[in-house]
Protein backbone atom coordinates (compact mmCIF):
# COMPACT_ATOMS: atom_id res chain seq x y z
CA UNK A 1 0.00 0.00 0.00
CA UNK A 2 2.59 2.26 0.97
CA UNK A 3 4.55 1.74 -2.59
CA UNK A 4 1.18 2.38 -4.23
CA UNK A 5 1.23 5.41 -2.82
CA UNK A 6 4.44 6.62 -3.49
CA UNK A 7 4.30 5.79 -7.72
CA UNK A 8 1.16 8.05 -7.35
CA UNK A 9 3.00 10.81 -5.55
CA UNK A 10 5.52 10.56 -7.65
CA UNK A 11 3.24 10.72 -10.66
CA UNK A 12 1.54 13.73 -9.51
CA UNK A 13 4.70 15.43 -8.51
CA UNK A 14 5.92 15.12 -11.96
CA UNK A 15 2.60 16.51 -13.96
CA UNK A 16 2.85 19.44 -11.47
CA UNK A 17 6.25 20.17 -12.15
CA UNK A 18 6.31 19.42 -16.04
CA UNK A 19 3.38 21.88 -16.22
CA UNK A 20 5.11 24.48 -14.90
CA UNK A 21 7.81 24.53 -16.75
CA UNK A 22 5.24 24.62 -20.23
CA UNK A 23 3.80 27.90 -18.35
CA UNK A 24 7.09 29.65 -17.78
CA UNK A 25 8.24 28.37 -21.28
CA UNK A 26 5.51 29.75 -23.17
CA UNK A 27 5.72 32.52 -25.99
CA UNK A 28 4.73 36.24 -25.51
CA UNK A 29 2.08 37.14 -28.01
CA UNK A 30 3.87 38.26 -31.02
CA UNK A 31 2.98 41.93 -32.26
CA UNK A 32 1.03 42.63 -35.41
CA UNK A 33 3.49 42.44 -38.87
CA UNK A 34 4.56 46.23 -40.30
CA UNK A 35 3.26 47.58 -43.42
CA UNK A 36 3.51 50.55 -45.62
CA UNK A 37 0.24 51.64 -46.99
CA UNK A 38 -1.02 54.89 -49.54
CA UNK A 39 -3.81 56.65 -49.21
CA UNK A 40 -6.48 55.98 -52.16
CA UNK A 41 -6.69 59.70 -53.73
CA UNK A 42 -8.65 60.09 -56.82
CA UNK A 43 -7.30 62.31 -59.10
CA UNK A 44 -6.88 63.48 -63.01
CA UNK A 45 -4.96 60.54 -64.87
CA UNK A 46 -4.44 60.59 -68.76
CA UNK A 47 -6.47 57.76 -70.48
CA UNK A 48 -3.23 56.28 -72.49
CA UNK A 49 -4.33 53.54 -75.58
CA UNK A 50 -1.52 51.23 -76.55
CA UNK A 51 -2.43 49.10 -79.69
CA UNK A 52 -0.13 47.46 -82.10
CA UNK A 53 0.47 48.92 -85.45
CA UNK A 54 2.41 48.81 -88.58
CA UNK A 55 4.21 51.34 -90.47
CA UNK A 56 3.32 52.46 -93.84
CA UNK A 57 4.51 54.94 -96.80
CA UNK A 58 2.41 57.58 -97.06
CA UNK A 59 2.66 57.85 -100.57
CA UNK A 60 3.78 54.14 -102.75
CA UNK A 61 4.10 54.57 -106.37
CA UNK A 62 4.88 51.68 -108.46
CA UNK A 63 6.98 52.16 -111.62
CA UNK A 64 5.71 49.94 -114.40
CA UNK A 65 6.47 49.95 -118.64
CA UNK A 66 4.44 51.92 -120.40
CA UNK A 67 6.04 50.58 -123.56
CA UNK A 68 7.41 47.66 -125.33
CA UNK A 69 11.37 47.43 -125.71
CA UNK A 70 14.32 46.54 -124.27
CA UNK A 71 16.51 47.97 -120.92
CA UNK A 72 19.22 49.90 -122.31
CA UNK A 73 20.05 51.46 -118.49
CA UNK A 74 19.74 52.17 -115.41
CA UNK A 75 19.49 55.71 -114.36
CA UNK A 76 19.31 55.70 -110.64
CA UNK A 77 21.34 54.27 -107.53
CA UNK A 78 18.92 51.44 -105.83
CA UNK A 79 17.78 52.72 -102.21
CA UNK A 80 18.47 56.38 -102.84
CA UNK A 81 16.25 59.74 -102.58
CA UNK A 82 14.65 60.19 -106.22
CA UNK A 83 13.04 63.81 -107.06
CA UNK A 84 9.59 63.57 -109.55
CA UNK A 85 10.52 63.81 -113.05
CA UNK A 86 13.82 61.78 -112.35
CA UNK A 87 14.85 59.86 -115.11
CA UNK A 88 15.13 55.90 -113.55
CA UNK A 89 15.47 53.68 -116.54
CA UNK A 90 16.15 54.08 -120.34
CA UNK A 91 14.22 51.44 -122.74
CA UNK A 92 16.03 51.38 -126.24
CA UNK A 93 13.90 54.07 -128.34
CA UNK A 94 14.92 53.57 -131.92
CA UNK A 95 11.90 51.55 -132.57
CA UNK A 96 9.67 54.20 -131.44
CA UNK A 97 10.90 56.98 -132.74
CA UNK A 98 11.13 55.26 -136.00
CA UNK A 99 7.40 55.14 -135.53
CA UNK A 100 7.24 58.85 -134.59
CA UNK A 101 8.66 59.38 -138.19
CA UNK A 102 6.46 57.70 -140.07
CA UNK A 103 3.74 59.47 -138.30
CA UNK A 104 5.09 62.85 -139.24
CA UNK A 105 5.68 62.00 -142.70
CA UNK A 106 1.65 60.77 -142.54
CA UNK A 107 0.84 64.01 -141.21
CA UNK A 108 2.83 66.06 -144.23
CA UNK A 109 1.00 63.77 -146.42
CA UNK A 110 -2.27 64.42 -145.36
CA UNK A 111 -1.14 68.20 -144.91
CA UNK A 112 -0.51 68.16 -148.50
CA UNK A 113 -3.70 66.72 -149.55
CA UNK A 114 -5.27 69.01 -147.89
CA UNK A 115 -4.01 71.88 -148.92
CA UNK A 116 -4.25 70.15 -152.63
CA UNK A 117 -8.21 69.67 -152.24
CA UNK A 118 -8.50 73.61 -150.64
CA UNK A 119 -7.03 75.43 -153.71
CA UNK A 120 -9.21 72.77 -156.17
CA UNK A 121 -12.35 74.22 -153.76
CA UNK A 122 -11.04 77.45 -154.29
CA UNK A 123 -10.74 77.47 -158.06
CA UNK A 124 -14.54 75.64 -158.41
CA UNK A 125 -16.04 78.55 -156.27
CA UNK A 126 -15.44 81.02 -159.44
CA UNK A 127 -16.51 78.28 -161.80
CA UNK A 128 -19.88 77.54 -159.99
CA UNK A 129 -20.79 81.33 -159.86
CA UNK A 130 -20.13 81.56 -163.87
CA UNK A 131 -21.99 78.07 -164.27
CA UNK A 132 -19.08 76.85 -165.79
CA UNK A 133 -19.40 73.83 -163.75
CA UNK A 134 -22.52 72.32 -161.46
CA UNK A 135 -23.36 72.59 -158.52
CA UNK A 136 -22.42 69.28 -157.58
CA UNK A 137 -19.13 69.43 -158.86
CA UNK A 138 -18.56 72.11 -156.82
CA UNK A 139 -20.07 70.36 -153.57
CA UNK A 140 -17.82 67.32 -153.87
CA UNK A 141 -14.81 69.38 -153.93
CA UNK A 142 -15.41 71.23 -150.71
CA UNK A 143 -16.10 67.76 -149.25
CA UNK A 144 -12.98 66.44 -150.16
CA UNK A 145 -11.69 70.04 -148.16
CA UNK A 146 -13.46 68.41 -145.09
CA UNK A 147 -12.45 65.03 -145.52
CA UNK A 148 -8.51 66.29 -146.36
CA UNK A 149 -8.53 68.52 -142.82
CA UNK A 150 -10.16 65.10 -141.05
CA UNK A 151 -7.46 63.10 -142.36
CA UNK A 152 -5.06 65.72 -141.16
CA UNK A 153 -6.35 65.63 -137.51
CA UNK A 154 -5.78 61.66 -137.55
CA UNK A 155 -2.21 62.46 -138.78
CA UNK A 156 -1.52 64.91 -135.79
CA UNK A 157 -3.22 62.52 -133.15
CA UNK A 158 -1.23 59.73 -134.68
CA UNK A 159 2.02 61.78 -134.41
CA UNK A 160 1.13 62.99 -130.51
CA UNK A 161 0.92 58.94 -129.52
CA UNK A 162 3.90 58.11 -131.44
CA UNK A 163 5.76 61.25 -129.64
CA UNK A 164 4.27 60.01 -126.17
CA UNK A 165 5.16 56.55 -126.48
CA UNK A 166 8.73 57.90 -127.24
CA UNK A 167 9.06 59.71 -124.31
CA UNK A 168 7.70 56.75 -121.89
CA UNK A 169 11.62 55.11 -122.89
CA UNK A 170 12.56 57.56 -120.19
CA UNK A 171 11.19 55.92 -117.25
CA UNK A 172 10.52 58.82 -114.34
CA UNK A 173 9.88 59.24 -111.20
CA UNK A 174 6.25 60.09 -110.72
CA UNK A 175 6.77 61.02 -107.27
CA UNK A 176 9.71 61.79 -105.00
CA UNK A 177 10.77 59.51 -102.41
CA UNK A 178 12.86 56.54 -101.81
CA UNK A 179 13.59 54.62 -104.52
CA UNK A 180 13.66 50.51 -103.86
CA UNK A 181 15.78 48.00 -105.48
CA UNK A 182 15.47 47.43 -109.53
CA UNK A 183 13.27 45.00 -110.43
CA UNK A 184 14.74 44.49 -113.93
CA UNK A 185 18.07 44.48 -115.26
CA UNK A 186 19.24 45.98 -118.46
CA UNK A 187 19.34 43.70 -121.60
CA UNK A 188 15.62 42.68 -120.23
CA UNK A 189 12.13 42.90 -122.39
CA UNK A 190 9.62 44.86 -120.67
CA UNK A 191 6.26 44.81 -122.23
CA UNK A 192 3.47 47.36 -121.64
CA UNK A 193 0.71 44.93 -122.03
CA UNK A 194 1.90 43.29 -119.24
CA UNK A 195 2.75 46.58 -117.16
CA UNK A 196 6.59 45.19 -116.45
CA UNK A 197 6.68 46.29 -112.31
CA UNK A 198 10.63 48.08 -112.71
CA UNK A 199 10.53 49.13 -109.39
CA UNK A 200 9.00 51.08 -106.37
CA UNK A 201 9.21 55.00 -104.81
CA UNK A 202 7.61 55.21 -101.26
CA UNK A 203 7.54 58.35 -99.45
CA UNK A 204 8.22 57.86 -95.78
CA UNK A 205 8.88 61.30 -94.89
CA UNK A 206 6.28 61.62 -92.72
CA UNK A 207 4.70 58.26 -92.08
CA UNK A 208 1.79 56.64 -91.57
CA UNK A 209 1.09 54.15 -88.88
CA UNK A 210 -2.05 51.41 -88.81
CA UNK A 211 -3.83 49.77 -86.07
CA UNK A 212 -7.24 48.83 -85.07
CA UNK A 213 -9.48 48.32 -82.14
CA UNK A 214 -11.62 46.01 -81.10
CA UNK A 215 -15.55 47.15 -81.12
CA UNK A 216 -15.81 46.45 -77.65
CA UNK A 217 -13.10 48.59 -76.50
CA UNK A 218 -14.80 51.41 -78.93
CA UNK A 219 -18.36 50.58 -76.79
CA UNK A 220 -16.70 50.75 -73.20
CA UNK A 221 -14.87 54.01 -74.36
CA UNK A 222 -18.29 55.82 -75.56
CA UNK A 223 -19.65 54.41 -72.51
CA UNK A 224 -17.06 55.83 -69.66
CA UNK A 225 -17.59 59.27 -71.59
CA UNK A 226 -21.42 58.64 -71.43
CA UNK A 227 -21.14 58.30 -67.33
CA UNK A 228 -18.83 60.91 -67.11
CA UNK A 229 -15.72 58.51 -66.63
CA UNK A 230 -13.30 59.58 -69.39
CA UNK A 231 -13.42 63.48 -70.18
CA UNK A 232 -12.33 63.60 -74.03
CA UNK A 233 -11.91 67.29 -74.88
CA UNK A 234 -12.84 68.35 -78.33
CA UNK A 235 -9.08 68.03 -79.79
CA UNK A 236 -7.58 68.84 -83.51
CA UNK A 237 -4.68 66.77 -82.83
CA UNK A 238 -4.87 63.53 -80.78
CA UNK A 239 -1.08 62.95 -79.54
CA UNK A 240 0.72 59.71 -80.38
CA UNK A 241 3.62 58.01 -79.19
CA UNK A 242 6.12 55.24 -80.71
CA UNK A 243 7.48 52.27 -78.70
CA UNK A 244 9.76 50.27 -81.57
CA UNK A 245 10.70 46.93 -81.31
CA UNK A 246 13.67 46.87 -79.62
CA UNK A 247 11.14 48.32 -76.76
CA UNK A 248 13.10 52.06 -77.20
CA UNK A 249 10.66 55.08 -77.45
CA UNK A 250 10.54 57.63 -81.18
CA UNK A 251 10.78 60.94 -79.99
CA UNK A 252 8.79 62.41 -82.28
CA UNK A 253 5.21 63.08 -81.54
CA UNK A 254 2.89 62.33 -84.01
CA UNK A 255 -1.00 62.67 -84.09
CA UNK A 256 -4.17 60.26 -85.06
CA UNK A 257 -5.40 61.68 -88.78
CA UNK A 258 -7.96 58.88 -89.29
CA UNK A 259 -10.81 56.56 -87.58
CA UNK A 260 -12.66 54.67 -89.19
CA UNK A 261 -16.41 54.35 -87.90
CA UNK A 262 -17.04 51.41 -89.29
CA UNK A 263 -16.41 48.24 -88.06
CA UNK A 264 -14.20 45.69 -90.00
CA UNK A 265 -17.22 42.58 -90.53
CA UNK A 266 -13.49 40.16 -90.41
CA UNK A 267 -11.82 41.54 -87.62
CA UNK A 268 -14.44 42.90 -85.57
CA UNK A 269 -12.85 46.14 -85.22
CA UNK A 270 -11.84 49.61 -86.05
CA UNK A 271 -9.21 51.13 -88.27
CA UNK A 272 -7.16 54.02 -87.41
CA UNK A 273 -4.18 55.98 -88.37
CA UNK A 274 -1.34 58.27 -86.99
CA UNK A 275 1.03 60.04 -88.70
CA UNK A 276 4.28 60.93 -87.67
CA UNK A 277 7.39 62.73 -88.78
CA UNK A 278 10.00 60.74 -90.25
CA UNK A 279 13.28 63.37 -91.06
CA UNK A 280 15.88 60.91 -90.18
CA UNK A 281 14.61 57.53 -91.39
CA UNK A 282 14.22 56.04 -88.47
CA UNK A 283 10.87 54.30 -89.34
CA UNK A 284 10.44 52.15 -91.68
CA UNK A 285 7.42 50.60 -94.02
CA UNK A 286 6.38 47.08 -92.72
CA UNK A 287 7.80 48.19 -89.38
CA UNK A 288 6.07 46.73 -86.42
CA UNK A 289 5.69 49.32 -83.22
CA UNK A 290 3.14 49.44 -80.37
CA UNK A 291 1.10 52.91 -80.65
CA UNK A 292 0.40 55.08 -77.69
CA UNK A 293 -2.49 56.95 -78.02
CA UNK A 294 -3.70 60.27 -75.40
CA UNK A 295 -7.46 59.67 -75.36
CA UNK A 296 -8.32 61.83 -72.90
CA UNK A 297 -8.53 61.79 -69.51
CA UNK A 298 -10.42 60.13 -66.55
CA UNK A 299 -10.81 62.83 -63.84
CA UNK A 300 -11.51 60.10 -60.77
CA UNK A 301 -8.97 57.40 -61.19
CA UNK A 302 -6.33 56.24 -58.46
CA UNK A 303 -2.64 55.33 -59.19
CA UNK A 304 -1.33 52.51 -57.45
CA UNK A 305 2.42 50.90 -57.51
CA UNK A 306 2.86 47.95 -59.54
CA UNK A 307 4.26 46.02 -56.67
CA UNK A 308 0.60 46.47 -55.01
CA UNK A 309 -1.40 44.78 -57.15
CA UNK A 310 -1.76 41.01 -57.63
CA UNK A 311 -3.47 39.68 -60.77
CA UNK A 312 -5.32 36.84 -61.02
CA UNK A 313 -7.65 34.91 -63.07
CA UNK A 314 -10.46 36.47 -60.95
CA UNK A 315 -8.81 40.42 -61.66
CA UNK A 316 -6.64 42.60 -59.59
CA UNK A 317 -6.51 41.95 -56.46
CA UNK A 318 -4.90 44.31 -53.74
CA UNK A 319 -4.90 44.12 -49.76
CA UNK A 320 -6.31 46.98 -47.51
CA UNK A 321 -6.35 48.10 -44.35
CA UNK A 322 -9.65 48.27 -43.15
CA UNK A 323 -11.00 49.18 -39.58
CA UNK A 324 -8.79 48.74 -36.69
CA UNK A 325 -5.99 47.99 -39.05
CA UNK A 326 -7.35 44.33 -40.27
CA UNK A 327 -6.17 43.11 -43.41
CA UNK A 328 -9.01 43.18 -46.40
CA UNK A 329 -8.74 41.27 -49.75
CA UNK A 330 -10.33 43.48 -52.34
CA UNK A 331 -11.24 43.00 -56.19
CA UNK A 332 -10.48 46.35 -58.53
CA UNK A 333 -10.81 47.16 -61.98
CA UNK A 334 -7.38 47.54 -63.37
CA UNK A 335 -7.07 50.00 -66.57
CA UNK A 336 -3.37 50.68 -68.19
CA UNK A 337 -0.43 50.63 -66.38
CA UNK A 338 1.20 54.38 -66.09
CA UNK A 339 4.63 55.11 -65.25
CA UNK A 340 5.19 52.10 -63.25
CA UNK A 341 1.52 52.53 -61.43
CA UNK A 342 -1.75 50.90 -62.49
CA UNK A 343 -4.76 53.28 -63.02
CA UNK A 344 -7.15 51.79 -60.47
CA UNK A 345 -10.44 52.28 -62.25
CA UNK A 346 -13.25 51.00 -59.88
CA UNK A 347 -13.28 49.34 -56.40
CA UNK A 348 -11.54 51.60 -54.24
CA UNK A 349 -12.86 54.60 -52.37
CA UNK A 350 -11.51 58.07 -51.52
CA UNK A 351 -9.30 57.23 -48.17
CA UNK A 352 -8.69 53.84 -48.20
CA UNK A 353 -5.54 52.50 -47.44
CA UNK A 354 -3.88 49.93 -49.52
CA UNK A 355 -0.60 48.27 -48.55
CA UNK A 356 2.51 48.67 -51.05
CA UNK A 357 5.22 47.35 -48.78
CA UNK A 358 4.84 44.46 -46.40
CA UNK A 359 2.56 42.08 -48.64
CA UNK A 360 3.98 38.92 -47.51
CA UNK A 361 3.54 39.55 -44.11
CA UNK A 362 -0.22 40.31 -44.55
CA UNK A 363 -2.82 38.27 -44.06
CA UNK A 364 -6.53 38.99 -45.12
CA UNK A 365 -8.46 39.00 -41.75
CA UNK A 366 -5.40 39.39 -39.93
CA UNK A 367 -4.09 42.86 -37.89
CA UNK A 368 -0.99 44.67 -39.01
CA UNK A 369 0.73 47.96 -37.90
CA UNK A 370 0.73 50.83 -40.37
CA UNK A 371 3.98 52.20 -40.88
CA UNK A 372 4.94 55.63 -42.23
CA UNK A 373 2.88 56.04 -45.83
CA UNK A 374 3.88 56.27 -48.96
CA UNK A 375 3.52 59.26 -51.16
CA UNK A 376 0.86 58.34 -53.95
CA UNK A 377 2.10 58.35 -57.17
CA UNK A 378 1.62 61.74 -59.24
CA UNK A 379 -0.70 62.00 -62.07
CA UNK A 380 1.46 64.29 -63.72
CA UNK A 381 4.33 61.89 -63.71
CA UNK A 382 1.91 59.09 -65.15
CA UNK A 383 0.62 61.08 -67.86
CA UNK A 384 4.24 62.31 -69.18
CA UNK A 385 5.68 58.78 -69.31
CA UNK A 386 3.17 56.15 -69.87
CA UNK A 387 4.28 52.29 -69.90
CA UNK A 388 1.75 49.93 -69.86
CA UNK A 389 -1.52 48.89 -71.75
CA UNK A 390 -5.34 49.51 -71.52
CA UNK A 391 -8.35 51.38 -72.66
CA UNK A 392 -9.49 52.28 -75.45
CA UNK A 393 -10.23 54.81 -78.03
CA UNK A 394 -12.97 57.45 -78.10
Amino acid sequence: MIAKLSSHSLLAIGVAVLLAACSESAPPPQAPPEVEVITAQPQAVANIIELPGRLQAVRTAEVRARVDGIVERILYTEGTDVEAGQALFQIDPRELRAQRNAARAALARAEAMSANAAQDAKRYEGLVAGRAISQQEYDTAVARVRTAQADVAQARAQVEAAELSLSHTDVKASIAGRAGRAEVTEGALVSAGGATLMTRIEQVDPIYVNFAQASSDVLSIRKAIREGELEVPELKRVAVHLVLEDGGSYAPEGHLNFFDFRIDETTGSAALRAEFPNPDRVLLPGQFVRARIEAGVRPRSVLIPQRAVRVTREGAVVLVVGKDDVVESRTVQAGSMQNGSWVILGGLAAGERVIVDGLQKAQPGKTVRVAQRETPPSPQASAAAPTGTGGAAH
